[in-house]
């Protein structure tokens, strides 16, 4: 079997690793891949001046030419855009869900309006497709913070947290004004800021049986103690030690099984990876955000840990059957550290040279995001560089060993957070 994956980031290296696992793969490529990447599969050239991972006719003509069995669609962009939908259309199975199911992470206003519809937990909001009128809702509002997000995709910078009426007013302005996004600033959110530890669950569906993974907890801030601005995500460890057995059945009653249901009512099945950004509060578990794919870094810490072929679970989540597969995940934590460009996420320097041992320790990984291939080596060429995900018995051990193993790279201008899991690890160490 030949299969497809779009994209080229970490989580697409992490995807394929585990692809590769099984044993009637021929062939994997990807597109546009990167320097890492490379050493696995074959990287195709996306279209457009930024070599993209959207251009659906360049996937299309790759099936043709290669004779693609089974495509990938990783990112959000090019799901958000049909990409899905027209490798289905083209005869060929795919794994992401069509557009109009996409939506439930293309538009926040979409997923709101679900979420209230069919009284699913999540904070009190208000949307506005007019900036005069959320400036007048916002001026009424007695509590702050508040929390500005624009409607669409915006690479994760679209939310802004806003302490005062002065940051709310600047967030609208940067968002409906001064189109900071284009055209995902559309309409805006406003919405309740909500306290509590931050959960993540990815979870498999075919639209008829959901299946969640190991919960994680990403640390998006780009300096420790959650200083400094968001980022893609800095790193993550999984399981995330506040997600108890008893969460996880509220979440299965009250959130991941009605969410499906609502899809399949407002005639948008979802088949692939849901992403849910939870946030538990002292009146429960409430959804923050939805993603229609898996999150990024986020599936460098979960995928290592999955027992079961992911290649059959997609296969199983084409065709609906994902009920038939019994899906396991090893007794086993991990963490993932992401290794950044001094400056990111704003301006930073690439083509540098990493300095990177010969091969990983045992039960560790590099995924690859940021780089290209060079005659010498790899070089940067993105704001996060790569992940490095380390398994063991427990969360600490697995915290401990990443960082242990990211003392063996280097690169000018490298930093990484030095406190990854380290509120959540408390009450485990102790």
């Amino acid at each position: 079997m030949k299969v497809l994956v779009v994209g080229g980031g970490g989580r697409e290296h992490a995807l394929i690793t585990k692809i590769l696992e099984n044993p009637g793969v021929s062939a994997v490529y990807a597109m546009p891949g990167n320097g890492g990447i490379a050493r696995i599969a074959r990287c195709l050239p996306g279209g457009g001046a930024r070599n993209s991972a959207a251009d659906i006719e360049a996937v299309l003509g790759y099936v043709k030419t290669y004779g693609i069995d089974f495509v990938v669609v990783s990112p959000d962009d090019p799901l958000v855009a049909g990409m899905a939908s027209a490798v289905r259309a083209a005869g060929v199975r795919a794994f992401g869900p069509d557009a109009g199911a996409a939506a439930i992470e293309g538009s926040k206003v979409f997923a709101k309006n679900l979420m209230k519809k069919y009284d699913i937990p999540t904070a009190r909001y208000e949307t506005f497709d007019n900036g005069a009128d959320a400036m007048s809702y916002i001026r009424k509002l007695n509590h702050f913070p508040a929390v500005i997000k624009a409607d669409g995709l915006a690479l994760g910078k679209g939310v802004f947290i806003a302490a005062d009426y002065a940051e709310a007013e600047d967030a609208v302005k940067k968002i409906m004004i001064d189109k900071l996004f284009g055209s995902s600033g559309g309409s805006v959110v406003v919405e309740e800021y909500l306290e509590g530890p931050e959960v993540t669950v990815l979870a498999f569906t075919d639209s008829k049986t959901i299946a969640p993974m190991v919960s994680s907890m990403d640390h998006k801030r780009a300096f420790d103690g959650d200083a400094g601005p968001n980022t893609g995500g800095m790193g993550v460890i999984a399981p995330n030690p506040h997600y108890t057995e008893e969460t996880a059945a509220f979440c299965m009653e009250r959130i991941f099984r009605p969410t499906i249901r609502a899809m399949n009512k407002e005639g948008r099945p979802f088949k692939g990876c849901l992403y849910f950004g939870l946030m538990l509060t002292s009146s429960g578990p409430k959804v923050i955000e939805y993603n229609c794919r898996f999150g990024d870094p986020e599936a460098q810490a979960t995928l290592p840990l999955l027992e079961t072929d992911l290649l059959s679970i997609m296969q199983a989540v084409e065709e609906e059957r994902l009920a038939d597969i019994e899906i396991r995940f090893k007794r086993a934590a991990s963490c993932c550290l992401v290794l950044a460009s001094g400056g990111y996420p704003g301006t930073y320097s690439a083509g540098f040279r990493i300095t990177e041992p010969a091969a990983p320790s045992p039960d560790t990984s590099y995924f690859y995001a940021g780089v290209e291939q060079k005659e010498d080596g790899l070089y940067t060429s993105g704001g996060r560089v790569l992940g490095i995900t380390a398994l063991a018995e427990n969360l600490d051990r697995a915290v401990k060993k990443a960082y242990r193993e990211a003392e063996k790279v280097s690169f000018e201008g490298m930093y990484y957070r030095r406190d990854i899991g380290g509120k959540a690890l408390a009450p485990v160490i102790d």
